[in-house]
């Protein structure tokens, strides 16, 4: 087990994986307290080597893991990687590319939902993981044998993970689907909160534009300063307590101080301050401007029998296909489709359509119908075209 320490060893390991066509990365950190996700350690492989890099280690510094991670020429493979990329563009201010998820490719292989390393290890890689270190304060040191061996068993395995998984993409030629999924997890917009879009994050139940505009500028308010401060939200302010702040907007320090949650300290300091900023600058938002929040979402009346044909049409077109259906679309997609409102929807484009949206379209036009066969379950059928032209049906007088 190799745990590399400072910067010299680290641009060695990093210019031997450079040559890699791949190398397999996860992370550990620590994200409790603090608005960026804190790296603890690195670990990294490609098909002969594996390291752990602490990035706690005194005077290490992460530019040549960095440089490696930017390559465009070597293939990153995470499992799960949202967070992983997440910390790297953290602290690069790029993304890893290009990418590999195990986690989405065995979706699109037919391993289910969000399918865990665990089960892809015991599946695919026929060995088992040792999750005593699961839960282990990756800050303290030193680390124990234990710990790295954990570690490094999540870049070990994805070895044989990863290139089973490419094998039965590539077999089944849907490798440009997980390439199609792959671009939105590396597009640095993914990870991005702007502090003025922080409000529509907030469970409320109100629409008033007043409470609205309030709320939208103490959120910002909370999410600059837990980024500048590097604290969680909750450290900062708690959602209850941004909501009462936004449902009776403070004059003052001393009306501030009342508030439930927010304490004297808070109220007299400068983060009081520019907390009542806010909110003087949301009251004096003209009325035109005002945000709106759409009531809650309504499946819209008539259309419910057609969603629960969709979602059987869905089951039947994943089991089909042997692709996961949290992956091909969302309950409100398919409220979109039969409600005649998909314009634009990702499942009218790319590999989507082909699984999916082409006969969701037909089912919904009534040139296809569900149909039950004795002994092969559901299937579509084409129902011959109804003569448009043909007069109605006048019911007889009397």
């Amino acid at each position: 087990m190799t745990l590399v320490t400072d910067t010299a060893t680290l641009a060695a390991v990093c210019k031997r994986f450079a040559a890699a066509p791949y190398v397999t990365i996860d992370t550990e950190f620590i994200r409790e307290t603090t608005y960026w996700p804190q790296l603890c350690l690195a670990q990294i492989g490609d098909a002969e080597e594996a390291v752990a890099v602490d990035a706690l280690a005194p005077g290490i510094d992460l530019s040549p893991l960095l440089e490696l991670l930017a390559r465009k020429e070597t293939l990153k493979v995470f499992h799960a990687g949202r967070q992983d990329i997440e910390i790297f563009l953290h602290l690069s201010g790029k993304a890893p590319t290009p990418v590999f998820d195990t986690q989405i490719a065995a979706m699109v292989c037919g391993f289910g939902e969000s399918v865990s390393y665990e089960t892809l290890v015991t599946r695919l890689a026929n060995a088992r993981l040792d999750k005593h270190s699961r839960f282990t304060d990756w800050r303290r040191r030193p680390l124990t044998d234990r710990q790295l061996r954990y570690a490094l068993d999540d870049v070990v395995h994805l070895r044989t993970v990863y290139e089973k998984l490419s094998k039965r993409l590539e077999d089944t030629d849907r490798t440009a689907w997980v390439a199609e999924e792959m671009a939105a997890i590396t597009d640095p917009a993914t990870y991005v909160t702007e502090p003025h879009e922080a409000w529509e994050r907030l469970k409320v139940r109100s629409t008033d534009p007043r409470f609205l505009v309030v709320l939208r500028e103490v959120a910002a308010w909370r999410e600059r300063e837990a980024q500048a401060r590097d604290l969680a939200r909750s450290r900062v302010l708690r959602d209850e307590t941004l909501i009462a702040v936004a449902a009776h907007p403070p004059c003052d320090r001393a009306e501030l101080a009342r508030i439930r949650g927010i304490s004297k300290g808070l109220a007299d300091g400068s983060s009081g301050g520019t907390l009542l900023e806010s909110v003087q600058t949301a009251l004096a938002e003209p009325d035109s401007s005002l945000p709106k929040r759409d009531k809650m979402r309504r499946v819209p009346s008539g259309i419910g029998p057609m969603v629960a044909l969709l979602k059987v049409l869905l089951k039947m077109k994943c089991e089909e296909h042997d692709v996961a259906q949290q992956l091909v679309a969302s309950s409100e997609e398919l409220e979109d489709i039969a409600a005649g409102t998909s314009d634009g929807s990702r499942l009218l484009h790319g590999w989507r359509n082909e699984v999916f949206g082409e006969d969701a379209e037909r089912l919904v036009s009534g040139r296809v119908a569900l149909a039950a066969r004795k002994g092969k379950g559901v299937e579509l059928v084409t129902l011959p075209r109804m003569a448009e032209e043909a007069p109605p049906r006048v019911k007889a007088a009397g």
